[in-house]
């Protein structure tokens, strides 16, 4: 199930905790050009048509919509592809008007990842965001009246001087939106709240907050109601193959090659310089077991070469361990971390790579 992901790295400012690339710049047209470049040149390098579209950012709702409709027509004209099975674009609040949540539906997006964080004014105004929690509210009216019935929303917990009774009233009021899917992220860097006990609790209220919601986690970081996980996000963990357009946007062949576009506008935009890695045998295996672990689901040993599960017998001892004290499930072929360890995941992540 390969996917198309296209960054546009445009904001009107610079959230605190953003480590995205991005630039607060308006000189969109060259880049968006440059981008239409980039998706004709390597039409080859899927051999099967791609079934997901991603705009993410930076803030793609930033940019004119007939910009954002020239860069999906281009993908859908290069690769073939009427109707995607799912098309996502980020939005920020205040950049939600009735004319852009009608222009989104027209572009065929069937998914739209709106990035609240909060719904706490002082700590929106804090984090340097530009919407407040009404805005918000009143953004995800407008674009459930312009039809939109897949909206996912994100939340950020973990940081300087949130209380688990703050922490819960943002999710609270982002349930009463009703969103099919919400994402919680923990705050990283030096803004974020280096007592880990409240971290974890704060991460443990959100579970059973949601789950009692009727939402289902299924990776870390993601909760949907059934059937609304997103497609194209999922496919990242179980490695299928996509292609990144755009400054800073990566990509990955299914197997072991990756590849990074310059994160770099003006550079992008005169000639789109860009990295390449070949992973080892080892580090495929490794990022297999980091990026099934994550998900709910798990990893199955079937999708494991012989060679590395021979790897993986050899920490058979580790295995039993960490299943004795209850940070790690065995069930058949699969193996997997329950809800209340998926916190220090990448602790037990790490206990079964090879020595």
């Amino acid at each position: 199930m390969p996917g198309l992901y296209v960054h546009f790295p445009f904001c009107a400012s610079k959230c605190v905790y953003c480590d995205f690339y991005a630039r607060v710049r308006k000189d969109w047209k060259p880049y968006v050009e440059a981008l239409v470049q980039e998706i004709r040149e390597r039409a080859a390098e899927l051999n099967v048509p791609p079934t997901t579209l991603y705009f993410g950012g930076g803030t793609p709702s930033l940019l004119p919509p007939a910009l954002l409709t020239r860069v999906a027509d281009a993908c859908r004209a290069t690769f073939g592809v009427q109707a995607f099975e799912e098309f996502t674009v980020e939005v920020n609040p205040d950049d939600v008007t009735p004319s852009l949540a009608a222009a989104l539906q027209e572009m065929g997006v069937s998914r739209v990842s709106m990035g609240v964080q909060s719904f706490d004014d002082d700590q929106l105004r804090w984090m340097r965001r530009r919407h407040t929690a009404a805005q918000a509210e009143a953004a995800c009216a407008t674009l459930r009246r312009a039809g939109c019935d897949n909206l996912s929303l994100d939340l950020i917990f973990g940081f300087e001087g949130l209380g688990d009774v703050d922490w819960l009233a943002s999710v609270d009021r982002g349930l009463a939106l009703q969103p099919e899917h919400i994402s919680c992220y923990q705050m990283m860097g030096r803004w974020a709240d280096g007592d880990e006990e409240r971290c974890r609790r704060q991460y443990t209220l959100l579970q059973e907050r949601l789950a009692a919601a009727g939402f289902v986690q299924y990776e870390i970081s993601n909760y949907a109601r059934p059937g609304r996980e997103s497609r194209h996000n999922s496919a990242y963990w179980s490695r299928e193959p996509y292609l990144g357009f755009g400054a800073g946007a990566h990509s990955f062949d299914g197997n072991r090659q990756r590849r990074w576009n310059t994160p770099d506008i003006d550079a992008y935009v005169a000639s789109r310089p860009f990295g390449t890695e070949t992973l080892s045998d080892q580090e495929v295996y490794e990022e297999k077991l980091m990026l099934g672990l994550r998900t709910v689901k798990g990893l199955s040993r079937a999708s494991l070469t012989p060679w590395e599960q021979t790897l993986l017998a050899q920490k058979e001892p580790v295995l039993e361990q960490l299943s004795k004290t209850g940070k790690l499930v065995v069930e058949g072929c699969f193996l997997r971390i329950p809800a209340a360890e998926l916190y220090v995941s990448d602790s037990i992540i790490r206990e079964l790579f090879p020595d």
